[in-house]
């Protein structure tokens, strides 16, 4: 599947899917980055997606199952493990600029995020360099819930095979 077609069936998805609650565009044209451009995509992750996530990556840590077992950790309910939540960051990246290879990250893990919460994603670009016909951008990444509340914060790096 060429680079095109992929990306109409990435909006695609993006824009079916009743996992995501909003996509926040910037005010700048698609495929076009500017240091301080800040993209965002809000979503709550549901019990199907944890045990999807589970399957996948065999996480089967029962903080994310038992209720229990949540409480007594100190958790008010399960939790939605934090490798699924910081998917969020190559998500946005990856619908922006199709093609994108995510070269590195970084986390910091605040607070837990609870099935059913809604989490917003959010990636500020911070500073964008020419290696050739593409771009390497490093970008501050961050979730919140209940609007300003920090629940990862990080910082990635990808390189933007569309100009930036």
């Amino acid at each position: 599947m060429n680079c095109f077609r992929a990306m109409l069936k990435i909006k695609h998805l993006a824009s079916s899917s009743s996992h995501f609650s909003a996509f926040l565009h910037s005010s700048s044209a698609p495929n076009v980055l500017k240091t301080g451009q800040v993209l965002k995509l809000a979503r709550a992750f549901s019990d199907s997606d944890v045990v999807d996530y589970s399957k996948l990556s065999l996480d089967g840590n029962p903080l994310h199952f038992e209720p229990e077992c949540a409480r007594i950790a100190g958790f008010a309910d399960r939790l939605v493990p934090g490798m699924l939540v910081a998917s969020l960051f190559p998500r946005i990246i990856a619908f922006h600029f199709p093609g994108a290879v995510y070269v590195s990250q970084t986390l910091q893990f605040k607070l837990p995020a609870y099935i059913g919460e809604e989490i917003t994603g959010q990636v500020e670009a911070t500073s964008i360099r020419k290696l050739k016909n593409k771009y390497v951008a490093k970008f501050l990444t961050k979730c919140f819930k209940d609007d300003d509340t920090v629940v990862i914060d990080g910082e990635a790096t990808a390189i933007l095979p569309a100009p930036a």
